[in-house]
């Protein structure tokens, strides 16, 4: 199923990524798409607050890779690959098959194009297009 979706202010992304939340059973990979400054980040906090946690505790992870925060649902693994080379295996890098062992884990991955082909079980995509003060366009394909 695919879904296109417009936001026009960052507080629409945000309502975005809670719609989302609301969807989710656990085992899921969200793989986000866009460029610098599109809105992955943000997102993720929607997401995050539709699964009642603090947004002000979720952060972009490009140093340390891998935030993991626990909610009362779900183990949520938020991975970055900004700063990894592609041509090192990313999903390795960031023990990414461990991560999918966790059957209450929700794995949200930014920069999911530096995975490269690799197949994953239970994706949800979203490609994000647009930046600055543009208008986004979401693309969610389940």
């Amino acid at each position: 199923m695919n879904r296109e979706l417009t936001a026009n202010t960052p507080e629409e992304m945000f309502s975005i990524g809670d719609d989302i939340a609301r969807n989710l059973n656990g085992g899921e990979v969200i793989l986000l798409f866009g460029g610098l400054g599109a809105g992955k980040t943000l997102l993720t906090k929607g997401i995050m607050s539709g699964l009642g946690y603090d947004v002000d505790e979720v952060t972009s992870p490009s140093f340390t890779l891998v935030n993991l925060y626990e909610t009362e649902r779900f183990d949520v693994y938020h991975i970055d690959l900004w700063r990894l080379d592609a041509a090192i295996n990313t999903a390795e890098a960031v023990g990414l098959n461990e991560i999918l062992e966790n059957e209450r884990a929700v794995t949200i991955i930014e920069w999911a194009d530096r995975l490269g082909d690799k197949m994953l079980p239970n994706t949800i995509t979203i490609k994000i297009e647009g930046d600055g003060d543009e208008q986004r366009t979401v693309t969610i394909r389940e």
